[in-house]
């Protein structure tokens, strides 16, 4: 833990609330920003965590704090990513340390953490419409503060925040939208929003003009008040011309700005005059720097939206043999979509802000006209993509797993529905660690198992999610979606190999062992329940049910008549996974032999490392050896289980 002394941090040793805020002097508000970029720098370059985000917004973090009373006025933040000032300056300064960790604080905002996190954000575009859901209930209820939205311009280029602001614009309520212009989500932004309000920043050149016509008006002999009347009828056409502030205006927000998101005093001042003056729908926008404060991170603001805590550099062994390291499974899926590009020129590759997170930057590079990021709008990406795919492309949808939630219907309506083959790439399937509940994706196996005519994979290695993602391209008949974890792969890829199809639907037996139990898993589950099996030296057969659907109804049913337990395995939520389907199938099907199903629990999983989420979860090596043991022990039935020859169709009643 980082002491915090006064020697160090003059100011911030002296403020754990914004009640301590709001007492400080203008020059020790200055002093606290130089602080509090030296704090969250020196704490998250140590433990971990996103840091650009929050080091360009300390002075508007601290200006929104000196001027609203919080947590009587809400802030609503967009997304945890710029959190961090707000969490060190209302009670968490000395848990920052903790921050992303098991028992730690979150790394998004968080309502049961603290009642200035008046409303959780992981995910980004939502705080306008929580905003507006918030006023009108303070309206109702007759209470008497203000609501405050702070949303990025990576976050404005979500449709729900234009769908918000069109409501709040004409609801005439007292609603402040703070606009965060930093030009960059993760990835910088792209499309005609970020471009639209960088055409924003003040403009010298209309200044001038505006100084000198009002000057000139105010000469005129018709009579100065007339004129000047006249000029600021023609200064508001020019700004239209030269500065999209009606885009908002239309909205029927009352917009102000652009201004020096750096200037705090100026910050303040113009806050104050917001809250004080203008009881209605307003937006101010201010332009921040990601990473300001510190060069490096100003520089690259991609490499240091998030950092890594610094590793332990253990002296290496002289007789120890090279090893190659291991690969992550989004680098694989990166690599393998540049391999598949390279034979097909009908591949394209399209995320949603995420080309980093989702292993695309090379093939950005190397394939700069077939890549495509439409920002943060993850439902356009899927129904872009079907359009795609009905003109004869082959369109790769790499999206992350709690992500692509938002798109569920259009998943179901614009591509399985018109049965258009668009390949869906799920990173961070399953639990993924620090990042906690708002990114664990816990749900992909169970809402597009649902779609019908829908394909899921999971990989249980490197070289079968290459192998996957060859097949998929190659697939002609429907949407095809492959989702695999933010872990390494545990094999070693042999590049120089061709890639394999993959007969859609088949699964793989890799341990054929006595009849008492049969372990059935999935993804990531297979390489756990293999080292589970090797250890104990369990005498089962374990299969490799690469497709969650369609499932290899053939094998299972052959297996089924062969073993006396079942147990299936799955890194995904029970119901409408892989164990939900196998226990359809066996009760339509007339087996009847003890069945256990291991899955994620009907609970959300906080954050910690991915370890200690999977036992949380009771998905560790532990649980998987417990649950296979207590098959084991079980007697034999006596009824035994159906030959495959009454296997039925219809659905289950």
């Amino acid at each position: 833990m980082i002491s915090i002394t006064p020697d160090d941090y003059p100011i911030l040793s002296r403020v754990e609330y914004p009640e301590d805020l709001r007492k400080l002097e203008e020059q020790e508000l200055t002093q606290l920003c130089v602080d509090l970029r030296k704090f969250l720098w020196e704490t998250i370059t140590s433990i971990g965590g996103h840091l650009a985000g929050s080091l360009g917004v300390v002075e508007l973090t601290v200006a929104l704090h000196y001027v609203y009373n919080t947590p009587t006025d809400k802030l609503l933040w967009d997304v945890g990513h710029q959190g961090y000032i707000h969490k060190i300056l209302t009670g968490r300064r000395d848990q920052l340390d903790t921050i992303r960790r098991y028992g730690g604080i979150s790394g998004f905002l968080k309502r049961t953490e603290s009642e200035y996190d008046c409303f959780g954000a992981g995910h980004a575009s939502t705080s306008i419409s929580a905003a507006m859901g918030m006023a009108v209930a303070r309206d109702l209820k007759k209470e008497d503060h203000s609501v405050v939205a702070i949303i990025g311009d990576g976050g404005m280029t979500g449709g729900l925040a234009f769908e918000a602001m069109n409501n709040v614009g004409q609801s005439g309520r007292d609603i402040t939208i703070i606009l965060n212009d930093n030009q960059m989500s993760i990835s910088p932004n792209v499309g005609a929003v970020p471009q639209f309000l960088a055409k924003m920043e003040t403009n010298p050149k209309l200044s001038k003009l505006k100084d000198e016509m009002w000057r000139l008006m105010g000469k005129s002999p018709i009579g100065s008040e007339k004129m000047r009347e006249f000029a600021g009828r023609i200064e508001g056409s020019l700004k239209n011309l030269i500065s999209p502030g009606m885009l908002f205006e239309e909205f029927g927000l009352q917009y102000f700005g652009p201004f020096d998101g750096h200037d705090l005093l100026h910050n303040i001042d113009i806050l104050k005059k917001i809250k004080s003056r203008h009881k209605h729908p307003v937006l101010v926008h201010f332009l921040t720097r990601k990473g300001k404060g510190i060069e490096c991170a100003e520089e690259d603001a991609v490499k240091y939206h998030a950092v890594k805590a610094i590793a332990k550099v253990e002296p290496k062994k002289p007789e120890e043999p090279l090893v190659l390291p291991k690969q992550a499974y989004m680098d694989i899926f990166g690599q393998a979509l540049i391999e598949e590009a390279a034979h097909n020129e009908r591949v394209t590759a399209i995320t949603a802000a995420m080309k980093e997170g989702t292993g695309l930057v090379e093939f950005s590079e190397v394939y700069p006209d077939r890549f495509f990021d439409v920002g943060i709008a993850e439902g356009h990406a899927v129904t872009f993509a079907s359009g795609l795919a009905a003109e004869g492309l082959k369109p790769v949808v790499a999206i992350y797993s709690s992500f692509l939630q938002r798109a569920y219907d259009h998943i179901m309506h614009d591509a399985a529905l018109q049965h258009l083959p668009v390949v869906f790439a799920l990173d961070r399937s399953g639990l993924v660690g620090e990042d906690g509940p708002t990114h664990h994706g816990m749900l992909d196996l169970s809402y597009l198992s649902s779609i019908q005519g829908m394909v899921v994979a999971a990989p249980r290695s490197g070289n079968e999610l290459r192998n996957l993602l060859h097949t998929a391209i190659h697939y002609q008949e429907g949407p095809f979606a492959i989702r695999y974890p933010r872990d390494k792969a545990p094999d070693l890829i042999d590049w120089r190999e061709l890639p394999s199809l993959v007969k859609v639907g088949s699964w793989e037996v890799l341990k054929e062992g006595g009849r008492r139990v049969l372990v059935l898993a999935t993804g990531t589950m297979v390489e756990a329940a293999r080292t589970v099996i090797a250890d104990e030296e369990f005498n089962i057969t374990l299969v490799n049910c690469r497709f969650v659907k369609p499932m290899d109804e053939i094998l299972l049913a052959e297996l089924l008549d062969h073993h006396d337990s079942v147990l299936t395995i799955e890194e995904g939520c029970g119901n409408g996974g892989l164990g939900s389907q196998v226990a359809m199938f066996m009760k339509k099907n007339g087996y009847e032999q003890p069945f256990r199903a291991m899955h994620l629990p009907d609970s959300f999983i906080e954050h910690g490392s991915r370890p200690k989420t999977l036992e949380l979860a009771g998905l560790s090596l532990e649980h998987i050896t417990l649950a296979i043991e207590s098959l084991l022990q079980l007697e034999k039935t006596e009824t035994r289980a159906p030959t495959s020859s009454r296997l039925s169709g219809g659905s289950l009643s």
